[in-house]
């Protein structure tokens, strides 16, 4: 039976990084009417991917848009913890998806209903050592064409691309996918393979988003050159402008970020 739970640790965000989700948001809507199942991921861990996926996922349900938030990251998901997700009766053990994936019940038993209208959630409460096989499974891909027949859209919070094959298998069964990147800290060379990734498992690039890039003038948002489907990047968060995914090494970035730490806050 479906469970209502509420999310105690959704922080508001500062009006300028609120307004580059929001963006964000606005730009998924241009997407076809076919892409209903959104990837977001990164290429390596810590580049923002889930935090992304989880604000896109509330503002797209705070719209009005029924949308879902499935949390397919088994092997390192942080997602209950950090957000607080708790039941109406104080409990925090529900099943999540690898409990569903490896399980034999009906899948409005896994839908965790939150207090915003239309905006259901996922997570995943039992990291697993090796879920190669429940990711590659038939189970998980009629779980996701399923969602798509009540939600127009289904966020899919996957592991970073660079580190298994979790996520490329992922993107095989996904319509689009949104590439979170680091800035100043994921190398171009690496961003580049995720593309290839993305191509080779004929998941199309939908955008995009340059995490932790500030502007010269200090806003958290800047709209950069053509990019994808969605002809733009989006940057937020904190950090020197200057600094950009395209440096070749770590040490580049370690260079370039000395020659503007006057500019950072």
């Amino acid at each position: 039976m479906s469970q209502t739970v509420h999310i105690n640790n959704m922080p508001e965000l500062p009006f300028a990084m609120e307004e580059a989700i929001n963006r964000l948001r606005i730009n998924v809507g241009f997407s076809s009417s076919d892409t209903k199942k959104v990837l977001v991921i990164s290429t390596v861990p810590d580049e923002g991917k889930s935090f992304i996926a989880m604000h896109l996922w509330y503002q797209m349900a705070k719209m009005g848009t029924p949308s879902i938030l499935v949390d397919l990251d088994l092997r390192k998901s942080i997602t209950s913890d950090k957000y607080d997700i708790v039941a109406d009766d104080g409990r925090k053990n529900f099943r999540g998806t690898s409990h569903y994936l490896s399980g034999d019940y009906p899948l409005k038993d896994a839908i965790l209903h939150t207090d915003i209208p239309g905006g259901d959630i996922i997570p995943n409460m039992n990291n697993v050592v090796n879920p190669a096989m429940l990711i590659e499974s038939r189970k998980c891909r009629e779980m996701l064409d399923s969602l798509t027949e009540s939600y127009r859209y289904v966020f899919v919070d996957a592991p970073p691309l660079d580190m298994v094959s979790d996520g490329e298998r992922l993107g095989s069964i996904c319509d689009g996918a949104i590439l979170v990147v680091r800035c100043a800290s994921t190398s171009k060379h690496l961003v580049r393979n995720s593309i290839r990734q993305l191509e080779r498992a004929n998941c199309p690039l939908l955008g995009i988003v340059l995490n932790r890039a500030e502007s010269s003038k200090g806003t958290y948002y800047r709209k950069y050159g053509r990019y994808g489907r969605y002809g733009s990047r989006y940057g937020y968060g904190y950090g020197s402008s200057d600094y950009y995914y395209g440096s070749n090494t770590a040490d580049e970035n370690e260079k370039h970020k000395k020659k503007h730490i006057g500019k950072s806050k």
